[in-house]
């Protein structure tokens, strides 16, 4: 860490009560958890004991419950406790529970509660308080193609200069310069922490742009053509170089345009589908063997050689670590009770990529069941509740739609990678208070009709008399 670099953290927090005094609530949220995520540096903040940690992911939490507090107090009791809610708090709370059944204590599970609960749980509840109907995820769609936009020019800087801008601008490099070096070019990595995350970024920016210019929700930005703006930046997007953010990208494409052309979600609820059988498959020790020697041999034959032994040496850690999490099935060996060396069977736990292993390992299966189910169950209940594919290419409902899609392809990304991101799981809580929203609306609805109905069936009953 630097001087810059704690001042950066520290001076977000008066920028955030900046936004909130010139913009919109709605818009000073997008633009905080956006900018944040964009800009503040890595590894940089502050550590209290006993408190959550005040860091990069945390710090767009604190500055705006500081704002809303300050400036729209009545924003909270706008909040009312729903089923779809219930996963995102046993996710948070079995924190306490992994900690304890692990015996690193109550004390230990406290802080871990509170640490998931800035990083997880408020950005959740500030999606279903600030962006909890179709405008909301229309700016929140608008906001995340726009942050492809301003990233633009620094990965192509990158791209051609490699990845320096961190260095420049708060002192240090935040991570191995050697990963950085892929297909004889550089992968950029701008402020985030890794170009994985960058390549996430690009591709939902992508995505979303794609969306909002083919369903005529913007046709120009800043007085230029929105199709120019969306070439340029899913040029960038290419030139990133994170073979698995294309393939993210063409599955999201195939979602959206097939909703689009044939009026269905099939691959929508195909993928989510999938996404769970990998877990359980993982969970249960069942995806081993052919099964992953077939999907290595496939990606060598799409991308190479070494990218598919990555992604073997991947299989094979998450082998280990499964074996060893299905010990403690339940909840979990606790934050970092099981990254310690086995001395007996000489296995190093700690070197595990993905978020699903490593969640499943520190917190069982109910963590991960949970944290699932609080980021999908939103996604699914917005097309099975309320939004057929069918009106997925309407404008008013487009955007949110592109924003569930991107949703899902992050938590497909996360059986791979982990780089939990804030403004997806701000992209969550929106589609869960959308939902709440909308099946109140349409319960209203039913209840009127009802109403109705027996309205004239007695006085057709009294005409009749």
């Amino acid at each position: 860490m630097t001087p810059q670099a704690q001042l950066a953290m520290l001076a977000w927090i008066p920028v955030v009560l900046f936004l909130f005094v010139r913009f919109p609530a709605q818009k000073a949220v997008i633009i905080g958890f956006i900018g944040a995520w964009l800009f503040l540096p890595q590894k940089a903040g502050f550590y209290f004991s006993g408190l959550p940690d005040y860091d990069r992911v945390s710090a767009v939490s604190y500055s705006i419950l500081l704002a809303t507090f300050v400036f729209d107090v009545g924003r909270f009791r706008s909040f009312k406790f729903s089923w779809i809610d219930i996963p995102m708090v046993i996710w948070c709370l079995c924190q306490l529970a992994s900690s304890i059944t692990s015996g690193l204590g109550a004390y230990d599970g406290m802080s871990a509660v509170l640490g998931t609960t800035m990083q997880w749980g408020v950005p959740y509840f500030l999606g279903r308080i600030y962006l909890n109907d179709l405008v909301g995820l229309r700016l929140l769609a608008i906001g995340i193609f726009i942050g492809g936009l301003i990233y633009t020019p620094l990965c192509l800087y990158e791209i051609r200069m490699s990845p320096r801008l961190h260095v420049m601008v708060y002192g240090y490099f935040p991570h191995s310069f050697v990963q950085t070096v892929r297909y004889g070019g550089f992968r950029p990595q701008v402020f985030m922490r890794h170009g994985l995350q960058v390549g996430i970024w690009m591709m939902a920016a992508s995505l979303i742009g794609i969306w909002l210019w083919q369903s005529g929700v913007l046709k120009k930005l800043w007085g230029i053509p929105v199709s120019w703006l969306v070439s340029v930046l899913c040029i960038t997007f290419v030139l990133a170089k994170s073979t698995g953010a294309w393939a993210l990208m063409a599955l999201g494409l195939i979602i959206l345009f097939v909703a689009k052309w044939f009026r269905t979600a099939l691959p929508f609820v195909l993928t989510i589908v999938i996404v769970f059988s990998y877990l359980y498959g993982g969970v249960t020790g069942e995806f081993t063997g052919e099964r992953k020697d077939g999907i290595i041999d496939a990606v060598a034959q799409v991308t190479g050689e070494e990218r598919a032994g990555s992604l073997g040496a991947r299989f094979n850690q998450e082998e280990i670590i499964g074996d060893m999490a299905r010990q403690k099935i339940l909840f979990g060996w606790g934050g970092w009770g099981w990254t310690a060396e086995d001395d007996d069977s000489n296995k190093t736990y700690s070197a595990a990529d993905s978020f699903w292993i490593l969640t499943f390992a520190s917190h069982g299966v109910v963590g991960l069941l949970s944290i699932y189910l609080a980021m999908l169950l939103p996604v699914f209940s917005f097309w099975w509740l309320c939004y057929p594919a069918t009106t997925w290419f309407h404008p008013q409902v487009a955007p949110a739609a592109a924003v569930a899609v991107v949703v899902l392809l992050f938590m497909a990304d996360c059986l791979l990678n982990a780089h939990p991101t804030p403004t997806y799981i701000l992209a969550s809580g929106s589609l869960a208070g959308l939902v709440i929203k909308e099946t109140r609306i349409k319960q209203v609805k039913s209840n009127r009709a009802a109403v109705t109905r027996h309205s004239l069936a007695q006085k057709r009953q009294h005409q009749h008399n």
